[in-house]
């Protein structure tokens, strides 16, 4: 038996995927770290030791929830994206992953630049329909299967 497998096919889940990736180093290499050595900085001109982790800074948590939270989303999702791509519809995935992303990278001007400023109704906004993605692709390879 002769398998032929085109990769192309799967161009568009790929794309996704690292993009998703692109994304979250974005925001632990630029957005994390900038901030970080900018807080450093406005420290030291005041003459106070900058505490990166113990520190309480609202701007420098509001940074890491976003970027802990894309990580912690990172799994589920990739996993969802590719077992749908797989076992129903690469079109649909890439679609659908195309939208989480967007939705994923809203999430920071929705959360706020400060912990103590977030309105959790904007961060709903974007929190529920990523579920439902990722919940969505979930049920439907598992359907696919049944």
């Amino acid at each position: 038996m002769d398998i032929h497998f085109d990769p192309s096919v799967y161009s568009g889940p790929v794309f996704v995927t690292c993009l998703y990736f692109a994304f979250w180093y974005y925001l632990l290499l630029i957005k994390q770290r900038g901030l970080k050595d900018k807080l450093r900085k406005s420290y030291e001109a005041k003459g106070e030791v900058f505490d990166r982790y113990f520190g309480q800074n609202e701007e420098m948590l509001a940074v890491d929830r976003v970027v802990i939270n894309t990580q912690e989303q990172m799994m589920p999702f990739i996993v969802s994206l590719w077992l749908f791509s797989v076992l129903v519809s690469v079109y649909y995935a890439t679609i659908f992953g195309v939208l989480y992303l967007a939705l994923r990278a809203i999430y920071p001007m929705l959360l706020g630049k400060k912990v103590s400023k977030v309105n959790t109704k904007k961060v709903c906004f974007v929190t529920i329909p990523c579920y439902m993605i990722i919940f969505s692709f979930f049920i439907m390879s598992v359907v696919s299967i049944l």
